[in-house]
């Protein structure tokens, strides 16, 4: 699972990030920035340098004299004043030569930070890359592409653009470290998007008895082999069932539902071909009570989710046994039409769960992503052979790593 999706998307990524650099310092070629960096910073210095001189000249800063305007006296009547009231030795003192140093340090220090933080300005705008809004759209488009190939819904190739981003175009990005800073929020997101809440059957079946599922999906999705390998799943956990053949549609439905249910020996209720499906559901809930089953397992008619009949006969189903689990089973190799089966089924019936089979032969892997984040339902399992035993768990941790992220 995965192995094609997870190539394309290492190569998307690192094609992003190269054409990403490419084009940026492409662009910055053509800007005269670093001239215009220049010539204000030599403009802050000639303005540093008039201020030092017109500070050297004022008398007051040297000889500590008042200004003139502050005073109504004439200069020569306030020197002689203060000729009388001062001892000689005040008079003759003037600024010590160390401080006019210190003073002129001072001044000629600032200019020099600022010339480090040029120059430090300088050397980030060699070693990173700053990617616009507007030139992010374009490099984003092959990665799109990409995403979309691989059965990833639209809605969450806009969720990771919208994180992309923000992630790339804030602030100026280490050119080494763009590779793994899009492979990161590649992961965050894809994490978010696959963060529901798990379903644990085991555990609920063993709080209420009977426990009814219901399983809905399209024909040949592997709804019938998939509630078999359910019904081996919880005689693992010690916990009995009924399965409900209430597919009275499809021909050999029963018959090979029959099959399954004598191979695991675990008892079966069913109908004629054409009888009422909820019948039948009814009769083996009744059957669960009265033999104290833990758990009853109901397949479904799975004709077209277009098909009005169809959706009617579900909701009568849903009515008449009231489940407490309605599971959707779809097919991961379908891809985008897989994601529209589930929005109709739950928007028509509402589903609890989803279970994805033939996942073992899905190399796009993208179906996995996308049905739950447009459903909002969590997927309990995944369908990786023809085995009673071939039901995964559905592990976030593990799709983020078979995705190489």
């Amino acid at each position: 699972m995965f192995k094609f999706f997870k190539k394309k998307l290492g190569d998307a990524i690192s094609r992003f990030s190269k054409k990403a650099i490419e084009e940026v310092e492409a662009a910055e070629e053509e800007k005269p920035e670093d001239r215009k960096e220049k010539k204000e910073e030599k403009k802050r210095l000639k303005e540093e340098k008039k201020k030092k001189k017109e500070q050297e000249k004022k008398p007051e800063e040297i000889t500590g004299l008042p200004k003139e305007e502050d005073s109504e006296e004439e200069p020569q009547e306030i020197i002689d004043k203060q000729k009388q009231e001062k001892k000689p030795e005040e008079i003759t003192e003037k600024p010590k030569q160390e401080d006019r140093k210190e003073t002129k340090k001072e001044l000629t220090e600032e200019p020099k930070e600022e010339r480090k933080g040029f120059m430090q300005r300088l050397k980030e705008r060699v070693s990173s890359v700053n990617i616009s809004e507007e030139k992010f759209d374009d490099l984003f488009f092959e990665f799109e592409i990409t995403l979309l190939e691989n059965n990833v819904a639209y809605e969450i190739v806009e969720k990771i653009k919208g994180s992309l981003k923000r992630a790339v175009t804030e602030k100026p990005i280490e050119k080494k470290k763009l590779d793994s800073l899009i492979q990161d929020t590649l992961k965050s997101t894809i994490e978010e998007v696959l963060d529901f809440e798990k379903i644990d059957i085991i555990r609920q079946a063993k709080e209420k008895k009977p426990y009814i599922i219901t399983f809905l999906g399209i024909n040949g999705s592997g709804k019938t082999t998939t509630i078999a390998k359910i019904a081996n799943l919880l005689k693992n956990n010690s916990l009995t069932s009924v399965i409900a053949a209430s597919d009275t549609f499809r021909a050999a439905a029963i018959q090979q539902m029959e099959e399954h249910a004598n191979r695991l020996n675990i008892k079966m209720i069913k109908h004629e071909y054409g009888s009422d499906p909820a019948a039948v559901a009814f009769d083996a809930v009744n059957y669960a009570k009265a033999k104290d089953i833990d758990v009853v397992l109901i397949d479904t008619a799975g004709r077209l989710h277009s098909n009005k009949n169809l959706m009617d006969e579900l909701k009568k189903i849903n009515r008449v046994i009231s489940p407490d689990l309605k599971i959707f089973v779809g097919e991961s190799i379908t891809g985008n039409d897989c994601v529209e089966q589930v929005s109709r089924f739950n928007s028509e019936i509402g589903i609890d769960a989803i279970i994805l089979t033939k996942a073992d032969t899905d190399e796009k892997g993208g179906t996995a992503l996308s049905v739950s984040y447009i459903s909002k339902k969590p997927i309990l399992f995944l369908g990786t052979g023809q085995g009673y035993e071939d039901l995964k768990e559905f592990s976030r941790e593990e799709i983020v790593e078979s995705l190489g992220l």
